[in-house]
């Protein structure tokens, strides 16, 4: 895929890109990875590293996630290599997931966003509350 840099011209395989730009894959990933649910599923699958969690396993520890979300979280999630997917041929088919050694890599960057929110959400009410108010009036 080519993407535009930040001068405009396009790059190429292994070249930064433009972040801004909706075309560029570093953006594209973010987006992907950045949702709550790929957090909260990568997180889930990280506490049970190196052993696999069944899906309605992972549904059951994923609170408000549809079976249809997590669903298309974990084909994304399988689809750019950070986990592995294993279908046992039973009726109903067993499937288990685990993270790779790749996403095992996007384990430490979420935990320190988690923390980074988790440290910061008192004074984000204290900003959301001052806002609210402020605009009440």
């Amino acid at each position: 895929m080519t993407t535009s840099g930040p001068d405009g011209r396009d790059t190429g395989p292994g070249e930064r890109g433009d972040l801004l730009d909706p075309r560029c894959p570093t953006r594209q990933l973010l987006d992907r990875i950045g949702t709550k649910w790929t957090s909260m599923t990568v997180k889930v699958l990280a506490e049970e590293s190196p052993h696999e969690v069944r899906f309605a396993e992972l549904r059951r520890r994923v609170p408000g996630i549809s079976q249809k979300m997590l669903s298309t979280t974990l084909q994304s999630l399988a689809r750019d290599g950070l986990v592995a997917r294993r279908v046992e041929p039973t009726v109903p088919p067993a499937v288990h997931y685990r993270l790779t050694e790749l996403g095992l890599s996007l384990e430490g960057p979420l935990s320190a966003l988690r923390l980074w929110a988790e440290t910061h959400m008192p004074e984000i009410d204290r900003n959301n509350r001052a806002a609210d108010l402020s605009s009440a009036t």
